[in-house]
């Protein structure tokens, strides 16, 4: 089970890690003057939480080095991963305007860096910022269609349409445009993610790589060819019938 985050560890924003904070760079320079300075980091170990079902917000969060995990608590009924955050993904911004309780659970797939504007000056920024207004009318539009396509999802049986919808997710260009090319990512850590057994990620990452959709590198997963690997998440659920359920199946 995931670690409860440990009390505050944030340090304030290095000029470094402010500049890959892409809606930051799109502010009003005067905005992001002060904005800049209200910015922090806060490191997660593996596993640790980072926003727990049922506490109220404190800051508007993004992923500026790692992967995280956003989805459902076990004890509202079958675990769903609604998102998998990748480098330069900000997330829980409805939440954040309705300052209401998290519906979910955000928690780090591996050590990750995370970026934290506090409620107030996230709330400053949306009342006087034209800018930032446009920038998340389209995260929130993005991010709602995401969420009823990670719905769908987690419903299908055959992996292989599974990784490939999950993986498009991840090179999604609106919600995580500073995403490399090539995914560092491992498959024990797809498989936390899609939340089916490594064995099983394996074999679809194979047929992927065997229909010309991917390549695997050393820790990572490289999408070769998008337009094949959404031709592939389109497909209709279907799994292999084995022997019984032939049987079955002409019994009937």
């Amino acid at each position: 089970m995931p670690a409860p985050v440990s009390p505050p560890r944030r340090r304030s924003a290095s000029p470094e890690e402010l500049a890959q904070i892409h809606w930051l760079q799109r502010l009003a320079p005067e905005d992001r003057h002060w904005v800049s300075a209200e910015i922090q980091v806060l490191q997660l170990r593996a596993q640790e939480h980072l926003c727990q079902f049922g506490s109220l917000p404190t800051h508007w969060y993004g992923t500026l080095k790692g992967l995280l995990k956003l989805g459902n608590d076990r004890r509202d009924g079958l675990a769903i991963t609604y998102a998998g955050l990748p480098t330069s993904g900000w997330f829980g911004e409805g939440t954040v305007i309705k300052l209401e309780p998290y519906r979910y659970t955000v928690s780090a797939i591996r050590a990750s860096t995370v970026g934290c504007l506090p409620v107030g000056a996230f709330h400053r920024l949306l009342e006087g910022s034209l800018e930032f207004n446009q920038y998340l009318m389209a995260q929130i539009n993005e991010r709602l269609g995401q969420f009823m396509a990670a719905r769908v999802t987690d419903r299908l049986r055959n992996p292989e349409i599974r990784v490939a919808r999950s993986l498009l997710a991840l090179f999604n260009p609106v919600l995580y445009p500073a995403v490399d090319p090539f995914f560092q990512i491992t498959q024990q850590e797809l498989s936390y993610l899609i939340g089916i057994p490594r064995q099983r990620i394996n074999a679809a990452l194979q047929q992927l790589v065997a229909k010309g959709a991917v390549e695997l590198g050393y820790g990572g997963v490289r999408v070769i060819d998008a337009q094949r690997l959404g031709e592939i998440a389109a497909q209709r659920d279907s799994v292999p019938r084995g022997p019984q359920s032939e049987s079955a199946s002409m019994a009937r």
